[in-house]
C-alpha cells in the first residue's frame, strides 16, 4: 500500500492542524481505491455518541476526491469539489474506528465524477457520498496561492 501525502494544515489531515483529524490515506491500487482511518472524537458530535453529519461529509468529499491521486503524482491531481451529494445510512459514531473508502467512477483530464463509503469496522455503511470534482483554474490559482503549497504536502513514514 502507498500512503497519501499529507499537508501542514488541512481540517482532514493536517499535520500541525490542532483541530482536525490527521486522516492519513493509502492507496490500494489492486481495487482502484483509497481508504483511510478515522476516529472521529465527542467533541465532533451533533447528538450524543453521533458525529455530525458536516463531519462525515467532510470526511467523504476528501477521500472520495483523493481517488483521482491513487494512480498519478498525488499533486498534479489536486481537484477542488464542484458538487457533493451525501446519502446518509444509519447514524455515525463517535469515538470508533471508521474506514473511509473512494474511488473514481469516471474522469477527464479537467473533470471527475468521485464517491465515497464510510463504514463501521463490520463493514456496515453508515453514509455514501457522490461527487463531481474539477481541476481548478488559473483564477482560482490567483486568489489562493494555491500553486504555491507544494512544500505543505509530503508523505509521512
Amino acid at each position: 500500500m502507498d500512503k497519501q501525502p499529507t499537508s501542514r494544515n488541512c481540517f482532514m489531515c493536517g499535520r500541525e492542524n490542532d483541530f482536525g483529524l490527521k486522516m492519513k490515506w493509502y492507496n490500494d491500487l489492486d481495487a482502484g481505491q483509497v481508504w483511510g482511518e478515522v476516529v472521529v472524537p465527542a467533541h465532533f458530535n451533533s447528538y450524543p455518541n453521533v458525529v455530525h453529519g458536516g463531519i462525515v461529509a467532510a470526511i467523504l468529499d476528501e477521500t472520495s476526491g483523493r481517488a483521482l491521486m491513487v494512480t498519478g503524482e498525488p499533486l498534479d491531481e489536486l481537484f477542488i469539489t464542484a458538487r457533493l451529494e451525501v446519502k446518509y445510512f444509519l447514524p455515525t459514531p463517535v469515538n470508533q474506528t471508521l474506514k473511509a473508502v473512494g474511488w473514481v467512477v469516471k474522469r477527464t483530464s479537467r473533470i471527475g465524477h468521485v464517491a465515497a463509503e464510510l463504514r463501521l469496522p463490520d463493514g456496515t455503511i453508515t453514509a455514501r457520498c457522490e461527487a463531481t470534482v474539477i481541476r481548478p483554474t488559473r483564477k482560482f490559482n490567483e486568489k489562493t496561492s494555491w500553486d504555491n503549497t507544494e512544500q505543505d504536502w509530503r508523505v509521512e513514514e
